[in-house]
């Protein structure tokens, strides 16, 4: 008799530990897609951010004539020997935007070269962009822009390089990371997953470094250049996404650190208590 109800007991404890252990698998799971899916996203913001050329971008009036000026400036804009203040001067004046592989500049479509356009309410107009080369990337940026005598301003070159490197150092680790979780999904196992938050950890701080740089690369520039009248500049919608892709990271990673740990604590305690 006493056996029986021993049994008994032990039956409905098994039961209700398999039951809680279902309910926790279910809320590591569900936190193990969340994760996943913020991964994605910010995976696609990080990607769409390095690859359009709206980090920032000026306002200004549009030069509707063709002057000789004007040819000269263009000229200069798309030449492979552009210097920083050469490419910088075009882009203040011509409604520029600024990216992290190229610089664009809005131009009347037909130019004429010898004498100006008629003045009409609206006129065509096209983009013409030109890309930063690998050498430009990496070139020293000097204190006076576009005076190679004036020395070599370290801030502003190693800023300009981190910002340039640090979002492919993030994308890259965030598609490591994606494949752990993709063998983690294979073993059946949350825990390699640790390793994956800790990566997405890592390519949110490159994310946020990244915009750092880029927001006091920006400033810096702006003191040596000032504006021209008539000139706002702000940042754009590639900068959103890369700004909106960090915290989505952290949050990711926070999501599949949680779930990894407390999965494997879980575990050894029902170990522990079938020992028992």
């Amino acid at each position: 008799m006493g056996g029986d109800r021993l049994e008994n007991k032990t039956s409905v404890s098994v039961a209700s530990w398999s039951s809680l252990n279902a309910r926790m698998d279910n809320r590591f799971a569900t936190a193990f897609v969340i994760a996943c899916v913020l991964s994605l996203i910010s995976t696609i913001y990080m990607a769409a951010s390095i690859g359009t050329d709206f980090w920032y971008e000026y306002r200004s009036p549009v030069q509707e004539n063709s002057s000789d000026l004007n040819k000269s400036i263009w000229d200069d804009f798309i030449s492979d020997e552009a210097d920083e203040k050469t490419y910088n001067d075009a882009l203040f004046r011509y409604n520029g935007t600024v990216g992290l592989w190229r610089r664009c500049i809005t131009i009347p479509k037909n130019t004429h070269w010898y004498s100006p356009p008629e003045r009409t309410e609206s006129f065509d107009v096209v983009t013409k962009c030109m890309g930063f080369t690998l050498t430009e990337q990496f070139m020293e940026k000097f204190v006076d822009p576009g005076n190679h005598n004036s020395g070599i301003d370290l801030l502003r070159t190693y800023l300009w390089r981190c910002q340039f490197l640090l979002p492919f150092v993030s994308l890259g680790l965030m598609c490591f990371g994606a494949l752990i979780g993709l063998c983690a999904c294979i073993c059946r196992s949350l825990y390699p997953t640790i390793a994956t938050g800790i990566l997405h950890l890592l390519a949110g701080l490159c994310t946020l470094g990244s915009v750092s740089c880029y927001v006091a690369g920006i400033e810096l520039l702006h003191q040596k250049l000032e504006l021209p009248e008539n000139v706002s500049g702000e940042f754009g919608w590639s900068f959103c996404l890369a700004c909106v892709s960090a915290p989505l990271q952290f949050m990711a990673s926070a999501l599949f650190i949680w779930a990894a740990h407390t999965n494997r604590k879980e575990y050894t305690l029902m170990k522990a208590y079938r020992v028992a």
